[in-house]
């Protein structure tokens, strides 16, 4: 499949929704691309290159999910240069691991550079933000039981 049609395929594959980014300081909306819920997860039993089943898109962050269960789910995110994410924080544990790139996650004001191949939990209930340091993409992983 030619690289265009790989991007117009996965672009036909995607929801839009505006979010303001908040990691940047100019306010400016911001898009985050997530799947439309009839393609939600990977094929099952069947080998995926993680790191190309999501692309680039300029000025956005793209999610997909792999997996999406009631005790957790794993997805893949790409985001573009400039791109983060606000602080939250999450009753849940999540395990992040940068799969192409670099990435600034801030835990609880403590500031972690991660580089591809490297990974972190994030403890539940700890504040935490993605900074904007380049395009990178990640794998999240939640873990959910034991909170029930």
């Amino acid at each position: 499949m030619s690289p265009l049609k790989a991007l117009v395929t996965s672009i036909q594959d995607l929801n839009l929704h505006h979010m303001n980014s908040g990691a940047n300081s100019d306010g400016n909306n911001k898009i985050l691309l997530t799947t439309k819920k009839n393609s939600s997860e990977l094929e099952k039993a069947k080998s995926h290159i993680i790191v190309e089943i999501i692309e680039y898109i300029p000025n956005a962050v793209v999610s997909k999910t792999i997996i999406k269960k009631s005790t957790g789910n794993i997805s893949v995110m790409s985001f573009d240069t400039g791109e983060g994410l606000t602080e939250k924080t999450s009753p849940f544990d999540t395990f992040a691991q940068i799969i192409e790139g670099k990435a600034e996650i801030v835990i609880d004001k403590i500031s972690n550079l991660l580089v591809s191949g490297q990974g972190i939990v994030i403890p539940a209930h700890a504040p935490n933000f993605i900074k904007p340091n380049g395009r990178f993409k990640m794998i999240l992983t939640i873990i959910k039981s034991g909170y029930e």
